[in-house]
């Protein structure tokens, strides 16, 4: 970003007789993370964001911006007073993107869209000036924080969406007016929201709400519930997924460990590779290759970019055990389809040892929570599984189903102020030669029990 501070009061459309010849070169919310260059936003979190203008300044902001219904002190350094903080915030995003003029990738879905956007930024790096959304910052302070600190000379922007209510993504895609919009999938996060996966679809569609008239969409076409609604979308169409009737889809899947490789349709010849495991990621890469051909990337260049990637958020994590045990770490997020995704590729990696799992309760699955609970136990078998560790309120449902499965000494359930004993039984059970997943959402805290494994 490069303003005079002259030209912030222009975009917020605010006159004032003279303005400080101040450059503006970043904007922030985060005092702590306040730098010279920066202009101040005192948003509202838990917390409100005129109590720390102070520190703010004493970091070396450069500019503040005060809401006009709080007392104004002295201050030695130029501010801007508007009626409403995060309006103005949003107001001076759409200038800003204005004046860069990227073309604008939007990126939402239930699982993959970090992976997905960080795929997507790659690829289209190889011959674009790229920016995209740092970390997940992906709601409606992250995505007009992500317009705002684009370098000036940004020709591509990828900005990943995310949403807990309806109307989220809608207000979000009206800030960015993106040139491709994608829809990685559709799952059963936040269905505790939003009731049931119907309702999820038609909120993840509004990422097409304000997409450019000569834009295009790029989904699943897998999923039924994004082929029916696309229907309605007069934007050209291009899917992705494991049936021929995609535009783009995968053949000569190959995975590993910590690594997967794939062609496809339209190159049959060359391979595209992951440094990632799990299926899973083959259509994220899918979607990021159909992004990468809509703006002209070749596709040995698509190829390289994938098999040099650096992702933002790679949840999924091997580690080893301090006693040489492999570890299948994902303890920040959890939800039906990611579990089942992970477990359906522990079974096709070989090892040396035995395969064991410690699943915690998946949260926000609101009334449908014990039957998606219920539902992993058709992808948890001893032949597969030797032993089953469960943890949470939520995790008895499951144990309920595989108790017809499992004898009891290999299944065992926990509540969730009873990781010191899980970690006591882990220690004593596990051998060098096991590999071991820990899954769960972030609310069972399994990070505990990891960081005594490792």
């Amino acid at each position: 970003m490069k303003m005079k501070l002259k030209e912030v009061y222009s975009a917020l459309k605010i006159n004032v007789d003279s303005v400080p010849d101040v450059d503006i070169t970043g904007v922030c919310f985060d005092s702590r993370k306040a730098k010279e260059g920066d202009l101040f936003f005192p948003l509202k979190g838990e917390r409100d964001g005129h109590e720390f203008i102070g520190s703010a300044i004493s970091n070396g902001v450069s500019a503040t911006v005060w809401q006009s219904d709080h007392e104004i002190p002295n201050q030695e350094i130029p501010y801007i007073v508007v009626k409403n903080v995060s309006a103005a915030f949003e107001t001076l995003a759409k200038y800003y993107l204005a004046k860069v003029n990227p073309k604008v990738v939007a990126v939402t879905g239930s699982n993959g869209k970090t992976t997905t956007k960080d795929m997507i930024a790659a690829i289209l790096a190889t011959n674009n000036n790229v920016a995209k959304t740092p970390m997940n910052f992906n709601n409606e302070i992250g995505v007009p924080f992500t317009i705002l600190n684009m370098p000036i000379n940004t020709e591509v922007l990828v900005v990943e969406m995310g949403m807990d209510r309806p109307g989220q993504i809608d207000h979000l895609s009206s800030l960015a007016n993106p040139d491709i919009s994608v829809i990685t999938m559709i799952g059963e996060a936040h269905i505790e929201f939003f009731g049931t996966r119907d309702k999820i679809a038609d909120a993840k569609m509004e990422i097409v709400d304000h997409l450019q008239e000569d834009g295009k969409f790029v989904f699943d076409g897998d999923e039924p519930l994004l082929t029916e609604r696309a229907q309605k979308v007069e934007q050209k169409k291009l899917t992705f997924g494991k049936k021929d009737v995609n535009t783009l889809y995968a053949t000569s899947i190959k995975a590993g460990k910590s690594t997967i490789s794939f062609k496809t349709n339209l190159w049959p010849d060359l391979e595209f590779d992951i440094p990632m495991m799990g299926e899973y990621n083959v259509k994220n890469a899918l979607a990021a290759i159909l992004v990468g051909q809509a703006l002209h990337v070749k596709p040995e260049a698509m190829a390289k970019a994938l098999a040099d990637l650096y992702v933002t958020e790679n949840r999924t994590e091997w580690l080893k055990a301090k006693n040489g045990a492999d570890i299948l770490s994902d303890v920040y997020n959890s939800n039906p389809t990611a579990a089942i995704e992970v477990l359906e590729s522990l079974k096709k990696i070989s090892t040396p040892g035995r395969k064991i799992v410690v699943l915690g309760d998946m949260l926000e699955l609101g009334s449908a929570s014990k039957h998606l609970h219920e539902s992993l136990a058709d992808h948890i078998n001893t032949r597969d599984f030797a032993k089953v560790y469960l943890v949470g309120d939520e995790m008895k449902a499951l144990k309920t189903k595989l108790d017809q499965k499992y004898a009891d000494n290999d299944l065992i359930w926990y509540n969730k102020d009873q990781l010191t004993e899980l970690t006591n039984d882990l220690e004593k059970e596990v051998n060098s030669s096991d590999t071991v997943l820990l899954k769960a959402s972030h609310g069972i805290h399994l990070e505990n029990v990891l960081s005594k494994l490792v």
